[in-house]
């Protein structure tokens, strides 16, 4: 059978098969459409993306600054409260801060020797 009998009874029988027709330009369009507007989408992805990352290495700034802050702050408190401890119990001892010093020269004779 050659292709003028084929279309030939196609044409001639009593059911025929309607095919749409398709608008090739607009299928373009829309697809050309489709494509701009997700990378458009894929920009706004990337964008958001990038903002989170930069807000995350900033914050991760900060908490490794505030945490030698913090270190340094407890060291300083420790130091203090000792101190304050420290004062207290020479207070409780009955020491006195002393205002000079007075050194007493021994001669070489007067001390006791082990045999």
């Amino acid at each position: 059978m050659t292709s003028v009998s084929i279309s030939s009874k196609v044409i001639s029988g009593k059911q025929t098969l309607n095919i749409p027709r398709v608008n090739w330009k607009m299928v373009y369009i829309l697809g050309l459409a489709m494509c701009f507007m997700s990378f458009v989408f894929y920009i706004a992805s990337i964008n958001q993306l990038t903002k989170g990352a930069y807000l995350v290495k900033t914050y991760n700034q900060k908490i490794s600054v505030l945490t030698k802050e913090n270190k340094a702050m407890e060291l300083s408190y420790a130091e203090k409260a000792l101190l304050d401890k420290m004062h207290s119990k020479v207070n409780e001892l009955g020491f006195e801060k002393i205002s000079s010093i007075k050194y007493v020269e021994v001669s070489n004779g007067s001390l006791a020797k082990a045999q």
